[in-house]
């Protein structure tokens, strides 16, 4: 028994200390690969994390995800969307946005990076009736694919109001527009005055558009500055209507030179039982000159008394467990 109890203990010192410990957070990066443009969000459960393969465009060709119980422990998706499933995407799969509707799951991300309306590309949609997929192309072709208003027809975001309305808010160069979906996502809705996407663009805003409702307001976020650059960031405005207008509050999120630079592109997860909110973004790690080496963390999002948005801390530590029981 002795030689036995001397076995186990040498054994537990040769360990690795990730193995010896129970992991108490996330840590940061929350998984390990370059990942970008992270989109979270719940479903049954289940906490779920979608972003796009940090890689060169020709090699972004599709989207893992990851799920995780309770935000520290997370399983890999892989594949959930591949271009063999989109004949018209070829190449830069990014920045997804996924939602729940009628026991089905839509996931919606750009491809092709077009330059111009004589490019093919755009805003694909994608449906399975599972979170891990695998995303079947919904259309069979882009659902915008033109730059309406100076906006490039990338990084969307669906958002459903109140009211069961669903909105598109998307757009790069500078520009964001929203449109209003058809019920069965194949389409729009035109406005009361006829158009079909208006022109919603705040102070400041580059692209990644994200809304979410807290108290009955309309909390509208962006990214600022240049995706490969120190000043990516995010910031974000608060309004009465999920058309604004937004005027442009703070800046929310930015680099660290200590932990890390090019904080951005984010989404937002709400706990649905209690009032805990996380902010999912991408950073760069430190010393890093590759553009695409982007990974995926996650912290608590705080907010004040009068309900603006704390700035958020980055760190290595990430979140603690926060299951949905």
């Amino acid at each position: 028994m002795k030689r036995f109890l001397i076995a186990i203990a040498c054994l537990a010192l040769t360990m690795p200390v990730h193995a010896q410990k129970k992991k108490k957070t996330s840590g940061n990066p929350v998984f390990p690969g370059w990942y970008a443009d992270p989109e979270g969000a719940v479903f049954d459960k289940t906490y779920w994390i979608y972003p796009t393969y940090s890689a060169k465009y020709e090699d972004q060709v599709f989207m893992d995800a990851f799920s995780s119980r309770d935000l520290v422990k997370w399983k890999k998706h892989e594949r959930v969307v591949d271009t063999a499933n989109f004949k018209w995407a070829k190449k830069a799969v990014w920045a997804p946005s996924i939602i729940k509707k009628d026991k089905k799951y839509y996931l919606l991300f750009g491809a092709n990076d077009i330059q111009n309306d004589n490019e093919v590309g755009g805003l694909g949609v994608g449906v399975s009736d599972k979170p891990e997929g695998p995303f079947k192309d919904h259309i069979g072709k882009p659902l915008v694919d033109k730059f309406y208003n100076g906006a490039q027809p990338i990084d969307q975001f669906v958002f459903k109001d109140k009211d069961g309305q669903y909105y598109l808010y998307y757009g790069g160069w500078r520009h964001c527009n929203v449109a209003k979906l058809n019920d069965d996502f194949t389409g729009f809705i035109p406005f009361e005055d006829g158009k079909i996407f208006k022109e919603v663009t705040p102070e400041g805003y580059v692209e990644g558009p994200y809304m979410f409702i807290k108290d009955g307001k309309y909390y509208f976020m962006w990214s600022e500055g240049g995706w490969t650059g120190p000043d990516y960031s995010v910031a974000y405005a608060v309004a009465d209507s999920p058309m604004g207008p937004f005027k442009r509050i703070d800046k929310i999120l930015k680099q660290d030179p200590k932990v890390a630079t090019g904080a951005g592109h984010h989404s937002v997860i709400k706990h649905p039982k209690k009032d805990e909110y996380y902010i999912v973004y991408h950073r760069r790690p430190l010393g890093e000159t590759n553009g695409n080496h982007r990974v995926t963390c996650i912290e608590k999002m705080e907010f004040d008394a009068e309900g603006l948005i704390k700035p958020v801390t980055i760190t290595f530590d990430g979140v603690a467990a926060d299951p949905i029981k």
